[in-house]
């Protein structure tokens, strides 16, 4: 072999381990900064998202917030697998799903929503490992667009109530449709079940993210 064919040889190689720890080095950082580093997260955090001022979003937020620290629009169980991260929610876009953490927080800051980390008191840690379980057996439902509650889909907090239901971590309460500053129906949900041939379900048992926010059982984390 020629001097030339030699060194060629060796350059290649030479460029091929260099394109390799270069892959590798990608990866690794990547892989260290594919989640937020200001929260540590533990197997059954529950990821609140805030709700925006208009919209479904808004009109949600208008009947449930009991809090002023509390605004929130939807909510999700996290799941600790390894060093992989997921989020088991339910959401109007794949119903009853399994997301990976960064894709999860990805969509929301598309919409201009926040993510918020509570967790359940030491007291009630017992009930995670049942609850994750849970939601994993519900993965595939559709999403509930009614939002009155039935065994066949989820909304958001009902998907996740559910999972800690056998544990009594959060519980039913009649749902309410008023507009606090007007006292009556608000317009939003008025229209809304009018499309859908539906009587507005005043007091029916359901649930939502800031009743659920709310509940004495979970100490707020962080914000993501």
């Amino acid at each position: 072999m020629s001097e030339f064919k030699i060194f060629f040889s060796k350059r290649i190689k030479e460029i091929i381990v260099v394109g390799i720890l270069s892959f590798l080095m990608i990866l690794l950082v990547q892989c260290n900064h594919a989640y937020p580093s200001n929260v540590q997260f533990k197997n059954g955090d529950l990821l609140f998202v805030t709700a925006k001022e208009s919209g479904l979003s808004g009109a949600i937020n208008n009947v449930t917030q009991k809090q002023k620290a509390a605004s929130f629009d939807h909510i999700g169980i996290l799941e600790k697998k390894g060093n992989r991260i997921f989020v088991l929610h339910a959401a109007p876009k794949g119903g009853s799903q399994k997301q990976n953490l960064k894709d999860f927080i990805k969509d929301q800051k598309e919409d201009g929503q926040e993510v918020i980390v509570y967790r359940l008191k030491p007291e009630y840690q017992k009930a995670i490992p049942e609850a994750v379980k849970k939601a994993n057996s519900m993965l595939g439902k559709p999403y509930n667009f009614n939002y009155i509650l039935d065994e066949n889909s989820y909304y958001c907090s009902d998907f996740v109530e559910r999972a800690f239901r056998a544990e009594n971590i959060f519980k039913l309460e009649p749902m309410t449709f008023i507009d606090p500053k007007t006292g009556k129906t608000n317009t939003f949900w008025e229209e809304f079940y009018t499309k859908k041939n539906l009587k507005v379900p005043e007091g029916a048992p359901g649930c939502n993210p800031n009743g659920l926010a709310g509940s004495e059982k979970l100490d707020r984390i962080n914000k993501l």
